[in-house]
């Protein structure tokens, strides 16, 4: 129940917002314990050096975006500036100027030290690396302080569990304490403070929780993710050295966000506004033309950045699943609006033709498998169905038959969304779809479909040989779960079960 309302709360709120506010938070309670003498600095000391950061960061990010003529993410910029606050500093006098030249460092690197406009390194991790080996300043990572434990275990798990990337973190955290406690694995008397010692006088927790998993940095699929964070660990064991220089948290994660960016997609795409086309109540499809050809696979999704005027809490990227076929010449997306739409939705609805948007982090494992015999479920809730309209296209267009039936649920008839190319699916592969409706009202008469929503019932009829297949399932995360209860008890393993999850506002 506390997990689910966790997700409930996660559900409703963006990537770099949850980041930021969990940010804001390790800030003020910093702040708070620094009146009480726990904390190795005074308020004045923390909020000067937060001011000179905050303000730096923005300028100079101010002055790069002109320069290079890019839409940046305001709430990312605030990102980098807290997290350089939470590990250098705090400061006074003439050290002042060290945080403004670390403040121009992060910010520079994202825009000097970009392919395709896409930067390679953390930001913070980048600046403090350079500012210990060229401007003699070293992070105090004042964050990993002993009382700063347990609020940054509850945050980083908020967005560990956001992003999904659990298993990363944990195969970082395996792997740095196995070489770091070296022959104490073995002495059980003193595992217990070694451990200690590595885990609550330490910014490991931070820096795994926070840094190591920023989405940008960090590979997208999840053989790399674990490879990633194994071989950052390997990075900082005592014993790993490149002659006298050994690898600190900052440049382990650098040499790590070079493995990342020679293994993840380096495509980013400036995508012409083509049209909109009206694809189910308050549905749309929006069509874009892109300047280059772009390399995918069905079913996997992008991060979007409209850049515009008041932009509200929610910010100016969003990640939408690819709904268009590799097979097609234009990229097109899905999108459903509601009456609380964001800034973001506001403006993706009223882009003009020849309008632009970029397109980058091309990421997913949500794919069919290589093998063509292996039997497979759609299940689909709402807009959800976007993957499998660019599964099912690129099935038709390449005259290819495989074994899948498609249960497509909806709150009403009017929310079904591509149903000709399912109907032509059904036609030329023979992929049958099974439509459920919670609501009756408007349903033309000929039209087949099951009441209520996708159960066990339904299940077993329609799939009898349900244990044989893998299942796809794609929708709002409580449909997903929900979904995922219900295989499992009819038995179905869990490597039959795929779902589909992008980071982002869900």
């Amino acid at each position: 129940m506390i997990l689910r309302n966790i997700d409930h709360f996660l559900n409703k709120i963006t990537m770099y917002r949850l980041v930021l506010y969990c940010l804001i938070l390790l800030w003020v309670l910093g702040f708070l314990l620094s009146f009480f003498g726990v904390m190795p600095f005074t308020p004045i000391d923390l909020t000067i050096s937060c001011i000179v950061i905050f303000f730096s960061c923005l300028l100079i990010n101010a002055f790069f975006e002109k320069i290079f003529k890019v839409p940046s993410n305001t709430e990312s910029t605030y990102i980098t500036a807290l997290i350089l606050t939470l590990i250098a500093g705090p400061e006074r006098g003439a050290d002042l100027w060290f945080l403004i030249l670390i403040s121009a460092l992060a910010i520079a690197s994202k825009y000097i030290l970009a392919i395709n406009k896409k930067h390679i390194f953390n930001p913070a991790a980048f600046a403090m690396a350079f500012g210990a080996y060229i401007l003699s300043y070293y992070a105090s990572w004042w964050i990993g302080d002993l009382h700063m434990i347990l609020p940054v275990a509850v945050t980083g798990f908020l967005i560990t569990r956001k992003l999904q990337k659990t298993d990363m973190v944990l195969s970082f955290l395996s792997v740095f304490t196995i070489f770091s406690l070296g022959k104490n694995v073995f002495n059980p008397q003193h595992v217990l403070l070694a451990m200690q010692n590595l885990f609550t006088y330490s910014p490991i927790l931070f820096f795994s929780l926070v840094m190591l998993t920023e989405p940008i940095t960090s590979p997208a699929t999840k053989k790399m993710r674990l490879t990633y964070g194994m071989l950052v660990a390997f990075l900082l064991a005592p014993f790993v050295h490149i002659n006298s220089i050994y690898f600190s948290p900052e440049l382990a994660l650098l040499a790590g966000n070079i493995f990342s960016y020679l293994v993840s997609s380096k495509q980013k795409l400036l995508l012409t506004f083509k049209e909109k086309i009206a694809i189910a109540d308050n549905t749309y499809d929006f069509v874009f033309h892109a300047d280059k050809k772009l390399n995918y696979q069905p079913g996997q999704y992008m991060e979007w950045t409209l850049g515009h005027q008041k932009k509200d809490n929610r910010g100016m990227r969003r990640y939408f699943t690819i709904a268009s076929s590799p097979t097609e010449s234009n990229i097109r997306i899905g999108v459903k609006f509601y009456p609380q739409s964001s800034s973001f939705k506001k403006n993706l609805r009223s882009l003009k033709k020849g309008d632009t948007v970029v397109a980058s982090q091309l990421a997913g494992n949500f794919t069919m498998p290589k093998s063509k015999d292996k039997k497979l479920v759609f299940l689909a809730g709402g807009i959800g169905v976007t993957p499998f309209r660019s599964m099912i296209k690129y099935l038709l267009d390449r005259g290819e038959k495989r074994n899948i039936i498609l249960l497509y649920a909806n709150n009403n008839y009017l929310d079904i969304a591509y149903k000709e190319i399912f109907d032509q699916a059904l036609q030329n592969l023979g992929i049958k779809t099974i439509y459920t409706l919670h609501n009756e009202v408007g349903i033309p008469a000929d039209f087949i479909y099951e009441r209520g929503l996708v159960n066990r019932q339904i299940l077993q009829e329609e799939v009898p040989d349900f244990k044989e297949r893998i299942f796809y399932i794609s929708g709002p995360k409580t449909m997903i779960d929900s979904f995922k209860k219900v295989l499992k008890e009819m038995g179905v393993r869990p490597s039959h079960i795929k779902t589909d999850f992008f980071p982002g506002y869900a």
